[in-house]
């Protein structure tokens, strides 16, 4: 964590340094400004999340009776992906509070692609981005029908494409497999097994955390808006610009439909659908909370994966709406 925490201040002054060398309209204190607000507020918007999905993780480990969540579950590992990839319907807690909880659900016996699908579906389909969404934009333009099925899908492929890995166990860092086994050996009360839990995953999360919402912060100061709205109304830049602009940003899925409104006068209906489906699992807030649990190459798969669907699938809704 202290290496982690070692590139990204690096990381961040950088960006300070490029943003101070280059010619801007807005001042450098300016920015450095709005990108400290955006940052904080990333941070604010995501702990109450964040605390939420610790304690339902601790709830899915401890407190709910071995076998009660497997017996429900198909047989097949197709199956099994697609009807975790729908667990998140259940479950009202956005990307940041999604971690935990699905480290919860690989310390209880899940695969690492059964709980990449519902990482990744979880925060696209869940309640009140489903509510927010239609909020934003009703049906118009298939906007809302696209983000959930896109979630979906792209869920279940990356869930697919990892299964086929040799070694899934693999996938996750050395860390969090420690932390499963210490896990595994403590057989003292539940209570004491809650807070204790409680503790780990906090530990886990909130340096991430505050590492991914300072580089979204640092990024915004470096990516001024105004060049991403310049190219809006080209079909494929205007993509390109939204899955940039969702990975920077860093905002709750549970509220980005009203940010990507904003944008909606300016940008084709595609790139909208690209930016909803990018940002609730690849941006840079994301990506250092995942780094707690899965590898780099993992997560240099996802990125890739997921921009070139979120792409393909902006493209489609264009030609087609």
């Amino acid at each position: 964590m202290l290496v982690s925490l070692g590139l990204g201040t690096a990381a961040i002054a950088v960006l300070l340094a490029i943003a101070a060398l280059a010619p801007a309209a807005t001042p450098l204190p300016t920015r450095a400004q709005d990108g400290l607000t955006l940052a904080i507020s990333v941070l604010i918007e995501s702990l109450p999340f964040v605390v939420l999905g610790v304690v339902l993780s601790i709830v899915i480990q401890v407190w709910l009776p071995p076998g009660l969540i497997e017996r429900w579950m198909p047989r097949r590992a197709w199956a099994r992906r697609a009807v975790l990839s729908l667990l998140g319907m259940l479950v009202p807690v956005c990307e940041c509070g999604n971690v935990p909880f699905a480290r919860g659900l690989m310390m209880r016996g899940f695969s690492v692609p059964e709980t990449l699908t519902f990482l990744i579906a979880a925060p696209i389909v869940n309640p009140i981005v489903i509510i927010t969404t239609h909020q934003a934009f009703g049906f118009d333009d298939g906007i809302l029908i696209a983000r959930l099925v896109g979630g979906y899908l792209v869920a279940n492929l990356i869930g697919w494409l990892y299964s086929l890995h040799p070694d899934p166990d693999g996938l996750v860092t050395a860390r969090f497999r420690d932390t499963c086994e210490l896990v595994t050996l403590d057989h003292s009360g539940r209570g004491r097994r809650s807070l204790a839990q409680f503790v780990v995953e906090l530990r886990a999360v909130m340096p991430a955390l505050v590492l991914g919402s300072a580089l979204a912060g640092a990024v915004h100061v470096l990516v001024p808006r105004e060049a991403l709205v310049a190219i809006g109304s080209n079909p494929a830049l205007s993509i390109a610009a939204m899955i940039a602009l969702a990975m920077i940003v860093s905002i709750c899925s549970n509220v980005d439909a009203f940010f990507a409104l904003s944008f909606a006068s300016t940008f084709t209906p595609g790139a909208i659908v690209a930016f909803l489906i990018v940002g609730p699992i690849v941006d840079v807030k994301m990506l250092a909370l995942l780094r707690t649990t899965f590898r780099t190459p993992v997560l240099v798969g996802m990125t890739v994966v997921v921009v070139l669907f979120a792409f393909a699938l902006g493209t489609a809704v264009n030609l087609f709406v």
